[in-house]
Protein backbone atom coordinates (compact mmCIF):
# COMPACT_ATOMS: atom_id res chain seq x y z
CA UNK A 1 0.00 0.00 0.00
CA UNK A 2 1.42 3.67 -0.86
CA UNK A 3 1.44 6.48 1.36
CA UNK A 4 -0.30 9.74 0.13
CA UNK A 5 1.97 12.16 -0.95
CA UNK A 6 1.36 14.20 2.15
CA UNK A 7 1.70 11.68 4.80
CA UNK A 8 4.82 10.79 2.84
CA UNK A 9 6.45 14.04 3.16
CA UNK A 10 5.45 14.12 6.63
CA UNK A 11 7.17 11.27 7.46
CA UNK A 12 10.76 12.26 5.30
CA UNK A 13 10.84 15.55 7.02
CA UNK A 14 10.67 14.02 10.74
CA UNK A 15 14.06 13.53 12.49
CA UNK A 16 14.84 9.79 12.82
CA UNK A 17 17.91 8.33 14.05
CA UNK A 18 18.60 5.02 12.94
CA UNK A 19 19.39 2.22 15.73
CA UNK A 20 19.44 -0.14 12.98
CA UNK A 21 22.92 -1.01 11.68
CA UNK A 22 23.01 -1.21 7.56
CA UNK A 23 22.94 -4.51 6.43
CA UNK A 24 26.27 -5.79 4.61
CA UNK A 25 25.65 -6.76 1.28
CA UNK A 26 25.13 -10.70 0.48
CA UNK A 27 27.18 -12.85 -1.75
CA UNK A 28 25.32 -14.97 -4.79
CA UNK A 29 24.91 -18.28 -2.57
CA UNK A 30 23.35 -15.95 -0.22
CA UNK A 31 26.16 -15.84 1.99
CA UNK A 32 26.92 -12.85 4.11
CA UNK A 33 30.09 -10.69 3.28
CA UNK A 34 33.26 -11.53 5.66
CA UNK A 35 32.17 -9.73 8.98
CA UNK A 36 32.92 -6.40 9.29
CA UNK A 37 31.94 -3.90 12.19
CA UNK A 38 27.81 -2.60 11.15
CA UNK A 39 27.88 1.09 10.19
CA UNK A 40 25.69 3.57 11.95
CA UNK A 41 23.97 6.44 10.02
CA UNK A 42 24.36 9.77 11.40
CA UNK A 43 21.83 12.26 11.32
CA UNK A 44 23.66 15.95 11.98
CA UNK A 45 20.17 17.09 13.00
CA UNK A 46 19.31 14.81 15.46
CA UNK A 47 23.34 14.95 17.01
CA UNK A 48 23.04 18.38 17.30
CA UNK A 49 19.85 17.52 19.79
CA UNK A 50 21.84 14.74 21.38
CA UNK A 51 24.42 17.17 22.27
CA UNK A 52 22.21 19.88 23.42
CA UNK A 53 20.62 17.73 25.74
CA UNK A 54 24.22 16.78 26.86
CA UNK A 55 24.97 19.70 27.14
CA UNK A 56 21.88 21.48 29.46
CA UNK A 57 21.78 18.26 31.70
CA UNK A 58 25.53 17.42 32.34
CA UNK A 59 24.28 15.53 35.78
CA UNK A 60 22.04 13.17 33.54
CA UNK A 61 24.87 12.17 30.69
CA UNK A 62 27.67 11.58 33.64
CA UNK A 63 24.96 9.04 35.19
CA UNK A 64 24.36 7.40 31.62
CA UNK A 65 28.08 7.12 31.26
CA UNK A 66 28.63 5.32 34.85
CA UNK A 67 25.87 3.08 34.02
CA UNK A 68 27.37 -0.65 33.54
CA UNK A 69 27.22 -1.88 30.41
CA UNK A 70 24.38 -4.87 31.09
CA UNK A 71 21.90 -2.08 33.13
CA UNK A 72 22.71 0.87 29.86
CA UNK A 73 21.78 -2.09 27.90
CA UNK A 74 18.65 -3.16 29.49
CA UNK A 75 17.18 0.47 29.65
CA UNK A 76 17.76 0.47 25.58
CA UNK A 77 15.65 -2.60 25.22
CA UNK A 78 13.16 -1.54 28.72
CA UNK A 79 12.49 2.10 25.98
CA UNK A 80 12.02 -0.24 23.13
CA UNK A 81 9.32 -2.21 24.63
CA UNK A 82 7.70 0.61 26.62
CA UNK A 83 7.33 2.26 22.81
CA UNK A 84 5.96 -1.22 21.39
CA UNK A 85 3.46 -1.06 24.24
CA UNK A 86 2.86 2.79 23.42
CA UNK A 87 2.19 1.76 19.52
CA UNK A 88 -0.11 -1.29 20.90
CA UNK A 89 -2.28 1.08 23.01
CA UNK A 90 -2.59 3.18 20.19
CA UNK A 91 -3.35 0.45 17.67
CA UNK A 92 -5.90 -0.99 20.39
CA UNK A 93 -7.97 2.66 20.90
CA UNK A 94 -8.08 3.17 17.13
CA UNK A 95 -9.55 -0.13 16.21
CA UNK A 96 -11.93 0.07 19.51
CA UNK A 97 -13.06 3.76 18.24
CA UNK A 98 -13.67 2.16 14.34
CA UNK A 99 -15.57 -1.03 15.78
CA UNK A 100 -17.53 0.81 17.83
CA UNK A 101 -19.02 2.55 15.38
CA UNK A 102 -20.93 0.23 12.44
CA UNK A 103 -20.84 2.68 9.88
CA UNK A 104 -17.15 3.70 10.47
CA UNK A 105 -16.77 0.10 10.36
CA UNK A 106 -18.53 -0.30 7.24
CA UNK A 107 -16.35 2.46 5.86
CA UNK A 108 -13.05 1.03 6.82
CA UNK A 109 -14.20 -2.62 5.61
CA UNK A 110 -14.73 -1.06 2.08
CA UNK A 111 -11.31 0.60 1.89
CA UNK A 112 -9.65 -3.07 2.47
CA UNK A 113 -11.86 -4.55 0.43
CA UNK A 114 -9.09 -5.64 -1.76
CA UNK A 115 -6.05 -6.48 0.97
CA UNK A 116 -5.24 -9.64 1.67
CA UNK A 117 -7.53 -10.89 5.12
CA UNK A 118 -4.25 -11.74 7.51
CA UNK A 119 -3.46 -8.23 6.63
CA UNK A 120 -6.79 -6.00 6.95
CA UNK A 121 -6.76 -5.19 10.78
CA UNK A 122 -3.24 -3.92 10.39
CA UNK A 123 -4.04 -2.06 7.41
CA UNK A 124 -7.01 -0.27 9.18
CA UNK A 125 -5.39 0.59 12.38
CA UNK A 126 -2.78 2.42 10.21
CA UNK A 127 -5.12 3.87 7.83
CA UNK A 128 -7.19 5.30 11.24
CA UNK A 129 -3.98 6.69 13.08
CA UNK A 130 -3.70 8.48 9.84
CA UNK A 131 -6.59 9.92 9.98
CA UNK A 132 -6.80 10.50 13.90
CA UNK A 133 -3.39 12.36 13.42
CA UNK A 134 -4.99 14.49 10.19
CA UNK A 135 -7.95 15.19 12.37
CA UNK A 136 -5.39 16.24 15.53
CA UNK A 137 -3.74 18.50 13.22
CA UNK A 138 -6.61 20.09 11.86
CA UNK A 139 -8.62 20.93 15.03
CA UNK A 140 -5.01 21.75 16.34
CA UNK A 141 -4.77 24.85 13.36
CA UNK A 142 -7.99 25.52 14.01
CA UNK A 143 -7.72 26.82 17.12
CA UNK A 144 -4.75 27.89 16.61
CA UNK A 145 -6.14 30.22 14.02
CA UNK A 146 -9.38 30.96 16.51
CA UNK A 147 -6.88 32.21 18.96
CA UNK A 148 -4.90 34.66 16.82
CA UNK A 149 -8.14 35.94 15.81
CA UNK A 150 -10.05 36.19 18.88
CA UNK A 151 -6.80 38.52 20.47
Amino acid sequence: MSLPPAIHKQIKNKLIMSTKPKTPPTGANGASAPAEPPTYRINPEVEAKIDSHIKENPKYWNYVQTMPRERLERTVVLNEVRELDRQQRIRDGVLKQINQNPELKRAYDLLVKNVPEDEKEGVIAQIGRTARRAVARVQGQQQTRGEAVGV
